[in-house]
């Protein structure tokens, strides 16, 4: 067998390093959504609590709920997790964040995400990295 130079061993390890890297995300993405998820949910305006309670968080592979806030009902794609808000019976979430003419905005979906964001992005680094450095 002629010699590659390494190359083979090389995208051997490429390849390991990506499964391995599929493989450890995805608990880190849905625990990060579910952090997320309670940050929103804690700046919900308490109505009636029927907001707060529509807000939810679909993995990879899954559809999420119809009429929810942002685009409705769709596929989550492979390494995300969407986090909405509203469902069949809550379909005004967005008019709690933006407001109306005659409703001022409550914003409770962007500023919660911005407040969990930085965290869920720093497990998800440190658990990739780890995999990726532990790949064989």
């Amino acid at each position: 067998m002629a010699d590659d130079g390494g190359i083979g061993s090389f995208q051997r390890r490429l390849r390991a390093m990506v499964k391995a890297g599929k493989a450890a995300a995805a608990p880190a993405l849905l625990q990060g959504g579910y952090e997320v998820a309670q940050a929103i949910e804690a700046l919900a305006p308490e109505d009636t609590g029927d907001l707060a309670g529509s807000i939810a968080v679909t993995p990879a592979g899954q559809m999420t709920p119809p009429y929810s806030q942002p685009g409705g009902s769709q596929i989550v794609p492979e390494n995300q997790v969407a986090i909405t808000v509203g469902n069949s019976d809550v379909r005004y979430p967005h008019l709690q964040e933006y407001g109306t003419s005659h409703h001022p905005a409550q914003p409770f979906f962007w500023p919660g995400f911005r407040l969990a964001r930085k965290r869920a992005e720093n497990r998800i680094k440190r658990v990739l990295a780890k995999a990726i450095r532990e790949a064989k």
